[in-house]
């Protein structure tokens, strides 16, 4: 038997390591017990001689991302701009167009209206629900039991936006519009700012990476931690009892202490023994949290050849032969290392993840030099992926996500304590749940759960307000007044029909007037 700990944290990512590293900062003894044999969980930075570094995992951080930039400033990890200052491509039905912000602009004006109406309709919803309780939105039943493709087809009237929502859901939450319940996508996309700050790189969620890899950020809490992280010591058995926690590893040590944070993707828990066993909620909660599918892939090339053809790299490709739905340059920021970095996303990732590395680059590089227009594309010097869906102890990536009907009858024990043990990981968290932010955020709100049931802290101190980054303000998010006020295609279509219908109610007035039906008095 171990020595008893204050607290036992279940998972060495960014969430189980910034609980721990917050508990030791208030005088607790602490360990960490990782299954993995590496720090980081869901964010990976390979380095080799070809590369530097290269983030296979979680990368991009920006404004009001304020937890993970403040630790990543205290742990002396520096922040560069993603390249975005030239041309962006929209490739779709075969062709590339060039344009520049956040989304493609739309030229069929029915289309416009559409596209402005799905955005605006869904950071509207989104204002109707409570971020710490989803599920007590005025609508919440209703919106839960509705898929992102119910949505999707009740909104939108032109195929056009109906095809760039379905991309918009798999390359924000990686899964599919009829996966996941339109109650959760709407609270997920107000969790990160609304619409344009979750998708835009420029003052958006992909405006930065850390210089020399977000890993880092993980290794040094590690180093800090000083020998109270465990590697390889996956956890196979939670015991309650009385005053204490014991745990018990895959390979037969034991851990006790008076509190326990689990910090790992809920579906995760699924692998552990619970003595006593959880409550009936949680239990069944755990069951029905799938993870997002994604293939990370990154193909490097002698020269930055899209920048010299006035391209940023960037690319958002519609086509569903195409494996790839989104890339961004991912160029070392003093311009070495040359890179494109591409997603495969959800339904893609699971038909192409039986091919070879080799097929897969083949075929990556056969999308760009047609969606770029150059051979170039086509001779890579090096290339890297990661296939999250085969990883054991995340299960998927970025995110876990919820289905229709789960966030209603289940979401509220995803933060709930049962008894000494506190739940952490980016999908508890309030604000930007799914990215780093929100694992830094969820980690030291179960930190200080712990606190406050040891009587360190008062209950008002557990959801700490964060300041806003010096380093990297945000901009206000704006809107226009057409944005605001233009019709949806449907109000366009009813305001046409009651003109029509007054134009002919007139046509028809003047017709009987004319024929002496009516007399003037």
């Amino acid at each position: 038997m171990s020595t008893k700990q204050d607290v036992v944290v279940i998972g060495g990512g960014i969430s189980g390591l910034s609980a721990a590293k917050l508990l030791v900062e208030s005088g607790l003894s602490v360990v960490v017990l990782e299954a993995r044999d590496r720090v980081g969980g869901r964010t990976f930075t390979i380095r080799n001689k070809q590369v530097k570094y290269v983030d296979v995992g979680g990368a991009y951080v920006g404004p009001t991302q304020n937890r993970i930039l403040r630790l990543a400033k205290e742990m002396g990890v520096q922040t560069y701009k993603v390249h975005i200052a030239d041309r962006l491509i929209h490739h779709v039905k075969g062709k590339s167009y060039l344009f520049q912000g956040a989304f493609p602009p739309v030229w069929n004006p029915l289309a416009y209206l559409d596209y402005n109406n799905l955005w605006r309709t869904i950071d509207e919803m989104g204002k109707e629900i409570p971020i710490e309780a989803p599920w007590e939105a005025p609508h919440a039943a209703e919106w839960d039991r509705m898929t992102m493709k119910d949505f999707i087809d009740r909104i939108c009237w032109t195929s056009a936006a109906r095809k760039f929502a379905t991309l918009f859901v798999n390359i924000n939450v990686t899964s599919e519009p009829h996966q996941v319940s339109a109650l959760w996508f709407l609270w997920y996309t107000k969790l990160c700012g609304g619409t344009t700050r979750m998708f835009s790189t420029t003052n958006g969620g992909q405006e930065r990476k850390f210089v020399g890899g977000a890993g880092q950020i993980s290794e040094r809490m590690m180093e800090l931690l000083e020998g109270r992280v465990k590697l390889q010591r996956p956890v196979i058995r939670i015991e309650q009892s009385g005053d204490s926690v014991v745990v018990e590893t895959l390979n037969h040590e034991l851990y006790e202490a008076k509190f326990l944070i689990c910090a790992i993707p809920p579906g995760l828990t699924t692998k552990i023994h619970f003595n006593p066993e959880l409550p009936a909620l949680r239990n069944q909660l755990i069951q029905r949290l799938p993870m997002g599918s994604v293939i990370k892939c990154m193909v490097y090339y002698k020269e930055a050849f899209w920048r010299k053809m006035g391209y940023s790299g960037s690319m958002i490709i519609e086509d569903e032969e195409a494996p790839i739905g989104i890339t961004l340059d991912d160029t070392k920021p003093d311009g070495s290392v040359p890179a494109i970095m591409g997603f495969i996303l959800t339904r893609k990732a699971s038909a192409l993840t039986h091919l070879s590395t080799e097929e897969r680059k083949k075929r990556l590089c056969q999308l760009y030099a047609k969606v770029m227009g150059t051979e170039k594309a086509l001779h890579p010097v090096h290339y890297e992926e990661k296939n999250w869906c085969e990883e054991q102890y995340s299960g998927g990536c970025y995110t876990a996500y919820f289905p229709p009907g789960i966030m209603t009858q289940f979401g509220r024990a995803i933060r709930q304590p049962v008894g000494r043990i506190y739940f952490a990981g980016t999908e508890t968290a309030t604000q930007w749940s799914g990215y780093m932010e929100g694992a830094v955020q969820a980690g030291e709100r179960a930190a200080r759960e712990v606190l406050c049931s040891m009587g360190k802290i008062s209950e008002k101190d557990v959801w700490m307000p964060e300041p806003e980054s010096v380093d990297v303000p945000a901009l206000p998010i704006t809107t226009t007044f057409w944005e605001r006020n233009l019709p949806s295609v449907q109000g366009l279509l009813k305001l046409f029909e009651i003109s029509v219908f007054f134009t002919s109610a007139a046509a028809v007035g003047l017709h009987v007037y004319r024929k002496g039906f009516l007399v003037r008095s």
